[in-house]
């Protein structure tokens, strides 16, 4: 399976962001690590020896990426103003340099984004705010609400980057033409999370699946799982 090592200099972001790679050609997928996890957290926990056949056919070109969790949501040394505000300039670095690279390496209009725990987090939140970018979006055992983080702290960025807040005002048509899975398991402590969040799909009329897997918990054995299932969707 060909994996490529590679470091990506964000402006948005005044640093190098790493990345794993795996795949010379496929769909594109953007994988998103759990809390503090790095880019080759899910090579570790051997998620990706799951997809392996995806990934060696042709399917589908995986993008591990780095998060800059240690300067956002878990900076507790940081007022929270500064922490979402770092966020955001992830969020640009995503929106307006990695995702736009990626377009254009794999000649596609939209891409594929995907994480577990606090990856699907990221996957949801990218892919509802920047709609037109992202034709699939796979999360495992996530939580989308934010608020925790940030001890009472809520302006214009905390609105704009908590999906059950903004989503339910969001309107955008391709929302409507997005694969949208929404993965949790029986005893995953984020199980209500995604209930809340299928319901507010529901309201708007938006399709998608919520995939409840009638054992497990709130970890690697039920990711593992659920992934390469999902992969098989797009």
């Amino acid at each position: 399976m060909q994996e490529d090592y590679r470091r990506w200099y964000s402006h948005h972001l005044g640093r190098d962001i790493e990345m794993l790679v795996y795949g010379n050609w496929g769909y594109p997928v953007v994988l998103f690590p759990t809390s503090m996890g790095r880019y080759y957290q899910y090579k570790d926990f051997s998620m990706i020896e799951t997809v392996r056949w995806f990934v060696e056919t042709g399917k589908v070109k995986l993008y591990c990426i780095d998060s800059i969790d240690r300067d956002s949501w878990y900076a507790k040394h940081l007022h929270p103003g500064t922490r979402i505000w770092n966020h955001v300039l992830y969020d640009r670095f995503l929106h307006e340099e990695l995702v736009p690279g990626i377009q254009r390496e794999c000649n596609v209009q939209k891409i594929g984004v995907a994480g577990a725990s606090f990856g699907g987090y990221y996957a949801l939140n990218f892919a509802f705010r920047h709609p037109e970018q992202v034709g699939h979006l796979l999360t495992m055992g996530a939580a989308f609400n934010i608020r925790s983080f940030l001890g009472g702290y809520y302006d214009e960025n905390v609105y704009f980057n908590n999906p059950p807040d903004f989503m339910p005002n969001a309107h955008n048509d391709d929302f409507y033409r997005m694969n949208i899975v929404l993965g949790t398991s029986e005893y995953d402590f984020c199980k209500g999370s995604n209930y809340q969040m299928s319901e507010i799909l529901n309201r708007k009329g938006i399709r998608h699946r919520l995939d409840v897997m009638p054992w497990g918990d709130h970890d690697w054995p039920v990711w593992k799982q659920q992934f390469p299932t999902y992969l098989s969707m797009i």
